[in-house]
This record gives C-alpha cells, structure tokens and sequence, in this order.
C-alpha cells in the first residue's frame, strides 16, 4: 500500500518545492536552457578595415570608440614584469592594482616592495583582490602595504548579501598607474608567470603594455568594482586625465568592461562579431577553450568560407584539465569546417589574444568559455591598428611552432576512453 499521502500536506507540498528547487538549480547551473538565442543572425557585416565596423560594434555593445594612445605587447614574466615595476617606481599620484589570482613567492615578494615603497612616499595605492583568487595573498605583506597608507579591498568576500553572486569572480586585470599608463593581459601575480614561457613552470603568457587615452580607458575597469566593493568613487584628473585628439594614424580602440547579467552578455556578442567580421584570417589564442554553440558556429562559419582559422590551445600540461577535456569535445565540428586547431607544448599556455585580418585584434582577460562571457567580471581592449596586430600575430606564429597540430584523421582514431571523458567534463560547460 502506498503510504505516501499519509504524511500531512504541509510536509507533502515542502517536498515539492523543494524537488523544483533542486531540479531549477541544476538546469540553471548546467543547462543552456533558455539562456541565449537559438540563432544569432545579422543582415551585413562589416569588414574589419572598414568605415563601419568600429561604429557597429562599439553601437552593439554599447562601449565607447576612441582615438590615440599606445599599445605594446608584452610576452611573458622576463618582458612584462620589469615593465610593470619600473612603471610603479615612476609612479607619482596613485596606483590602482587588479588582478584576479595572488600567490606568494618571489614574484609578490617584489610587487610588495614596489608598492610598499610608493606607499610610504605618499603615493596612494589601491589593491583590489578577488575573494577567491586572491585567497593566497600573504596576509603580513597585505597588513605591511596597509600599515605604509595602501588600501587593500577583497572583491565579493563570502558574506551575507553576496551568496547568490558568489560564483561570479571579478576576473579582470587593470593595473593603472597616474592614470597615464596601464598593463592588462592574462597574467597575475605568482611565480608561474615568471621567465620566459617555454620552460619547465613558468606560463606561456602576454601582457599589454598602454598608454595615454588607452590607460584612462582601462581606469574603468578598476574603478567600477571598487566603488562597488568599498565605496569610495575615484573621479577628477588624477585618475582620468584628458588627452589632446589624436591625429589620423592613430590606433582606435574599444574599452569593454563586462559585469554580465542575466539577460546581457556584450562580451560574447563582442567575441561574436569580431569572428563573424573576418575576410582572409582569424587567429585565436586561447588558455580555456569551452566556446558556445553560437560562437563555434561563427568560427565554423568562416573557415568554411575560406578564412584560414587557427586556434591555439594548451596540452595537457594545462592547469584545468578538466576544462581542457570539455573543449576537446567541440574539436572534430571546427576541423571538419577547415580551422586548424594547435596545442602548446613546451609549458602551459595562458594566453587570451584574437587577431583578425591583421587590423583588428582582441586582448585581455577573458577566456573563450561560458564563464568569461557570462559569469564573471572580465576586461577587454578592442585595438584597430596594424602595428599592433603585427606583434600579435608574430609571437602567435611563434607560439604554432612550438605546438602539436591536431590532425583530423587522426583525432578521429582516438580511443572510447577519451569521447567518453569528453563528453561527461562537457556537462559542466556552463560553469567553466
């Protein structure tokens, strides 16, 4: 006999609400369910070169188009590491310091210094930590930058209020200095981003170098989160000084700062477009590799034009290999359209940098995964300008060199063993 309805409503109707609750966070976790269209389309879309482009994505996304300033790649800890503490010693009005991961060790050992030193010379230095990413920070050199006047804030810490925002971690990097000149890129501070990325440890990555009305740009990207996270409103000349208009050679550029919501992902209408825009080559370089179905349709889409596509990946030296597996999944649809799909070899490759027709390129801090452009805070530079596309696309050609390309005939003959991980880590795609 079905003893069931014996139990008191009450307890009945609990159960049930408690089995939708269940059964909602699961698919809003781990199911596509109703978060994005099922097909994105546009009449026309303008070449990267063009008159139009520029206008139509910064409209899309709804970011401001600027004119002037620099923009220098940095590859790897031996490049960018100097850079960035000769940069902090010059440093005369303020310091605004965001990255998304905080180990110790040597590297953090030297940026303490660099910025204890300003510190007490009366600059003002802003760190802001992400709650997780930051969890390693050395506390007595957090508690020594304050003691020297610094200001140190952990983006959305584990308290009442900010549960449900939790798993959306402030992932981006802005490191300004007087607001005059600034570094974004992939990297953070730990000794895996030390020396020179083909070696032992230490990562494979970039970091941009920028300047002038491009710094100021990147302001935003720190200063949003930390109104956010302590309050305090940075505004006035000494964060956002103004610029004389450049002339007609200059570079052009997009600052896109995201804090997705529910409904809104400009980041990946961003990536999108970019993609959808490119006429003879479409380089990526990417650390996690777990792309949308929209997005692997307009890469799809474009090497079936005739585009010649390539994207470099890490091995399984990665450190998420997890995430790795999952994006292995979507391999055999983008060979069997034509892209040409590499890994890293010699270390794990961290890098986030797109490069279209040699005019456009795409540098920063998101990945091409679910999380970069729906769930977490992340930050992005749009560049049009040659110059700076040529760095880009020289050390990705260099990166191809010292990677394995994967081969379709023989990607088809992997074994039972590796689908079948691809396919149960690619049920997380979601969270990755």
């Amino acid at each position: 006999m079905n003893t069931l309805f014996h139990h008191p409503w009450w307890l009945l109707t609990l159960g049930i609400i408690g089995s939708l609750a269940t059964v909602s966070i699961l698919i809003t976790l781990f199911s596509s369910l109703g978060r994005r269209p099922k097909t994105v389309t546009v009449d026309e879309v303008p070449a990267v070169d063009s008159h139009d482009f520029l206008p139509a994505i910064a409209g899309l996304v709804n970011a401001p188009l600027q004119r002037g300033g620099t923009a220098t790649l940095l590859n790897n800890g031996d490049a960018f590491f100097p850079e960035i503490l000769n940069a902090i010693a010059a440093a005369e009005k303020n310091i605004n310091f965001l990255v998304y991961i905080w180990e110790p060790g040597v590297a953090s050992e030297k940026m303490f210094d660099a910025l204890v030193e300003r510190a007490r010379a009366g600059v003002q230095v802003r760190v802001l930590l992400d709650a997780i990413g930051g969890l390693r920070a050395p506390r007595a050199r957090l508690h020594e930058l304050e003691k020297a006047g610094g200001r140190v804030e952990r983006f959305r810490a584990f308290t009442f209020g900010k549960i449900t925002r939790f798993h959306k971690r402030n992932h981006r990097r802005a490191i300004v200095i007087d607001g005059k000149v600034g570094f974004t890129g992939g990297a953070a501070i730990a000794d895996k981003w030390l020396g020179d990325g083909k070696t032992g440890d230490n990562w494979r990555d970039s970091m941009v170098k920028v300047t002038g009305c491009l710094a100021v740009n990147l302001q935003s990207a720190f200063a949003e989160p930390w109104a956010y996270t302590c309050g305090e409103l940075l505004v006035g000349s000494d964060y956002f000084p103004s610029f004389d208009v450049a002339d007609d050679d200059s570079i052009e550029h997009i600052n896109l700062v995201s804090s997705p919501s529910h409904e809104e992902h400009p980041m990946s209408v961003f990536f999108q477009l970019s993609f959808m825009a490119a006429r003879r080559r479409l380089y990526i370089a990417t650390s996690y590799f777990v792309p949308d179905k929209q997005t692997r349709i307009a890469v799809a889409e474009r090497a079936r034009a005739g585009v010649d596509v390539r994207i470099l990946v890490p091995n399984q030296k990665t450190d998420a290999k997890p995430i790795r597996l999952a994006g292995r999944s979507y391999y055999e649809e983008l060979l069997i359209a034509g892209a040409r799909i590499y890994e890293y070899q010699p270390t794990m490759m961290h890098c986030k940098n797109v490069v279209v027709d040699t005019r456009w390129s795409i540098v920063g801090t998101a990945n091409m995964d679910v999380r970069s452009m729906e769930l977490n805070q992340e930050n992005v530079l749009g560049i049009r300008g040659r110059d700076f596309a040529c760095q880009l696309e020289r050390a990705f050609i260099a990166d191809l060199e010292q990677s394995h390309e994967i081969k379709l005939d023989e990607w088809q003959k992997r074994s039972t063993w590796e689908r079948f991980k691809e396919r149960f880590w690619v049920l997380f795609a979601e969270q990755y």
